[in-house]
């Protein structure tokens, strides 16, 4: 954690802020992909185990997955509060509300996994599991339960970092991570023969040891700037509101996701895997706009902490044209390879030629989700939450319909895959792109963010 901090009156130029933007982009950018790495590494292992233990696993992170998704808040809401205090030079509230954040994380994070270790069965009952499948997934999703705790926490330690402006550490502890996450799976998987236990407690060894260090670095910064260790419940209350209307957004954006799935699916199975493969590509280039959106969270927090309007104005058209700059670029690499990209994933003829549809909707609609991700992020910086959410509503609703058009049509094959992407990637996009650019056009966003 940095032992200093910007002061209200530095005004960087021009340039000074494209270096501001690329020092917390570039590092919250790694960060981000150590996130599927881990699971990449973790379906690697259990793969060589057999068919029902990798079914097994992958049925219990669809659980797990949804839990975590929806708790992203954590970062989301203590990045803003954090950033906000520093821009008006107060380093000890700053902490206080990183403080907060880890005491919020730690409580949900233990209702959670005990929830979760309880109704492991019935939930994954409810997904249709059963025999081997059923029970190494049981097995993976209850000892997965500790990891979870501390990944809530890892959520607000990064939350804290990012406030003080500093996205590097996250990445040296997620890279670390990751590293102690392969070589304790191999062992415990291999090794003593744990099968996907093994890799569940290797993974919640692995969070634990990410999480420790964010919860020392929050409590040895708050104990040389003389602030209590203890929660500020009007703090940890303050969190919770905001975070309760980030859940409502990030729950209609995981609905649109699944509501896609549900289409795709009747499409059959060639065009099911095809989404698939897609979904992942857009996962992946959706990385490098959420880094954008990240940097842009921390600096439009510490801007209107700093009461600097005219700078946040400034900073917000710096990010919206690099957000539309990497979309453009991103699409045109993405359209360029679109024929060649199947290549990596499979050999089925069908599936490539169905993938190569989707990606070069996928590869037209990047500079709209640029401007969209980058917005998001604005927003999210300047604690405008509840629009947020009330905004997701409203997209879904537009979305839905859509939809249904695609699901009605009848259209299969790769001209039902194109028009199922052209909804998602354009029409979804677009409405939020809508709803994101009026809120961003008036001065509502950034009085609320000033307090």
């Amino acid at each position: 954690m940095p032992a200093s901090v910007p002061t209200p009156a530095d005004l960087p130029s021009a340039a000074g802020r494209r270096r501001e933007i690329l020092r917390l982009a570039v590092p919250a950018f790694g960060a981000l992909i150590a996130e599927p790495l881990f699971l990449l590494a973790d379906a690697a292992i259990v793969g060589h185990l057999g068919v029902a233990q990798l079914a097994g696993v992958g049925l219990a992170s669809a659980v797990l997955h949804t839990v975590v998704g929806l708790m992203v808040f954590l970062a989301y809401s203590t990045t803003p509060a954090v950033a906000r205090a520093i821009g008006n030079g107060q380093l000890p509230r700053a902490l206080a509300a990183g403080r907060d954040g880890v005491w919020l994380a730690l409580l949900l994070g233990i209702v959670l996994a005990a929830a979760g270790f309880l109704a492991a069965e019935p939930l994954l009952d409810l997904m249709g599991a059963t025999g081997d499948v059923r029970t190494f997934a049981v097995d993976y999703l209850r000892w997965s339960m500790p990891g979870l705790v501390a990944m809530l926490l890892i959520f607000a330690g990064t939350g804290v970092l990012r406030g003080l402006q500093d996205t590097r550490t996250p990445l040296f502890v997620a890279a670390a991570g990751f590293t102690l996450n392969v070589v304790l799976n191999l062992i415990l998987v291999y090794g003593l023969q744990l099968s996907v236990t093994g890799s569940a407690i290797g993974t919640s060894i692995a969070q634990w040891a990410m999480a420790l260090v964010y919860v020392v670095m929050v409590q040895r910064n708050a104990r040389n700037h003389g602030v209590s260790l203890l929660p500020d419940w009007h703090g940890i209350r303050a969190l919770t509101k905001v975070g309760s209307w980030l859940m409502l957004r990030t729950l209609s954006l995981r609905i649109a996701i699944l509501a896609t799935v549900v289409v795709v699916t009747a499409q059959g199975p060639v065009n099911l895997a095809a989404h698939q493969l897609a979904m992942t590509v857009f996962t992946f280039l959706a990385f490098a706009l959420d880094a954008l959106a990240i940097a842009a969270q921390a600096l439009i927090g510490k801007e209107l902490g700093a009461s600097r309007p005219a700078a946040v104005r400034e900073l917000t058209g710096t990010m919206v044209r690099w957000g539309l700059g990497v979309g453009v670029l991103a699409g045109i690499l993405l359209a360029v390879a679109a024929p060649w990209a199947g290549l990596l994933f499979t050999s089925d003829a069908e599936v490539r030629a169905a993938l190569t549809l989707a990606l070069w909707v996928l590869a037209a609609g990047q500079p709209l989700a640029g401007y969209v991700f980058v917005l998001d992020g604005v927003l999210i910086g300047a604690g405008d939450a509840k629009y947020l959410a009330l905004a997701g509503v409203v997209n879904l609703a537009v979305y839905v319909p859509l939809l249904l058009a695609v699901r009605q049509s009848g259209a299969d094959g790769g001209a039902g895959l194109l028009w199922l992407w052209a909804a998602f990637s354009l029409g979804y996009m677009a409405a939020r792109a809508v709803t994101l650019g009026l809120r961003a056009r008036t001065d509502r966003w950034m009085v609320l963010g000033s307090h």
